[in-house]
């Protein structure tokens, strides 16, 4: 009997010892399996940001080429194959021909900026001196000549660089809700949305560009020097010991910008004459704009809505870079203003056309303030994003 429980016992041993091995191998095997997932989760993680880092550059480059992001339309390009669908333009021109040498570069334009501005045969001096200082800094040009005299700038040097669109007597916004859509200008950085009547002696592109980028600032401007002929709001005259400012302290007058104003015109403002766009910003702005209210009265008091995020950070007055507002009043003058579209009340008199063209600004304001009202009542799912700050400023009114 001993002998067979001996032998039992042995036999158990001898049965219990491969299992220890198998489980301690299977351990072995879990830990290595470990590592060797860990090591794969890296590489994956690496390759994803190296690929999405060369999206975003591929974008920056090109962004109309990308095919992603394009919401395709089932019904209208159903018969097309995605890679060949390009949502976007811009507004680079093309030459004719090329060599077989140019054909084989990539197709990336160096320009990355975009002046554009409404101009007359009157102003062509001024112009010529802003666009000169632009170019230099390899800016794409657009013209709007609303009086529709383009003969008389071909003696530039420059004019063939340039694009001209002509439309007599048509505003900036109306340009540019035309013209500058999203799509088109989604190449530049930056969009420069200018007056002709600036003085740019004290301006440089280069370095302005240098403050906004640093800065963070999605909308922007350059300051007006104090001995502007024209200045509308305290906000846009240059701090002469600032590099830039966001906001304003004056008590004075009748709007009254104190620590406790928030909103515009004591800060998150811009004026309509020099407004500079980031291509987010612009592409906001763009559908801001009402197609039928050509004059844009009231509409620089809402870009900021459209600085990507806090207003009071991201719109700025730029001091070091400054302009001279010289307040030449030429639209209307030479001719006779006609305003067509939906919004036309009042019709052109044979006398001063630039008090008509007054009052129709002042009800295009109007129209345009009745809208937005309308608008915030009948969108049940849109919240201010600056009504914060006012109930947050309420109560330490009421404490002092």
């Amino acid at each position: 009997m001993k002998e067979i429980k001996s032998w039992k016992v042995l036999v158990k041993k001898r049965s219990t010892i491969p299992d220890g091995g198998k489980c301690e191998l299977k351990m072995k095997q879990f830990q290595f399996m470990g590592v060797i997932c860990a090591v794969m989760l890296f590489i994956v993680y690496r390759t994803t940001n190296y690929q999405y880092h060369e999206t975003q550059i591929e974008a920056r480059f090109s962004p109309f080429e990308r095919v992603k992001d394009i919401q395709v339309s089932s019904s209208k390009l159903k018969n097309l194959p995605h890679g060949i669908i390009q949502a976007h333009s811009d507004l680079e021109l093309k030459p004719l021909w090329s060599t077989s040498s140019s054909r084989l570069k990539v197709n990336v334009s160096s320009n990355c900026y975009l002046l554009a501005m409404p101009v007359g045969i009157k102003q062509k001096e001024h112009v010529n001196v802003v666009v000169q200082k632009f170019l230099v800094e390899n800016f794409t040009v657009i013209l709007f000549h609303y009086d529709g005299k383009m003969d008389g700038w071909w003696d530039l040097d420059w004019s063939d660089k340039a694009i001209h669109i002509i439309a007599r007597n048509q505003t900036k916004w109306w340009f540019a809700k035309r013209f500058l859509h999203p799509d088109i200008v989604s190449i530049y950085d930056y969009i420069f949305l200018w007056d002709e009547d600036l003085g740019v002696k004290n301006f440089h592109p280069g370095r302005y560009l240098q403050i906004v980028k640093s800065e963070g600032l999605e909308i922007s401007q350059p300051a007006l020097d104090p001995n502007s002929t024209e200045i509308h709001h305290r906000i846009t005259v240059r701090a002469r010991k600032k590099k830039f400012h966001r906001r304003l302290y004056d008590p004075r007058g009748h709007t009254k910008c104190t620590n406790s104003s928030e909103g515009p015109p004591c800060s998150g403002f811009v004026e309509g004459m020099a407004p500079v766009f980031s291509r987010s910003a612009w592409y906001c702005s763009w559908h801001l704009l009402q197609n039928d209210l050509v004059h844009g009265w009231g509409m620089d008091m809402k870009f900021g809505y459209c600085a990507q995020g806090d207003r009071t950070r991201k719109v700025g007055v730029v001091d070091s870079e400054y302009v001279v507002h010289q307040g030449i009043q030429t639209l209307g003058f030479g001719g006779t203003q006609t305003i067509k579209g939906k919004v036309q009340r009042h019709r052109p008199s044979h006398g001063d056309s630039r008090t008509e063209i007054r009052r129709q600004s002042t009800w295009e304001l109007k129209a345009f303030e009745e809208r937005w009202n309308r608008a915030v009542k009948e969108d049940n799912n849109w919240v201010d994003p600056f009504a914060r700050y006012q109930r947050r400023r309420k109560p330490r009114r009421h404490q002092n």
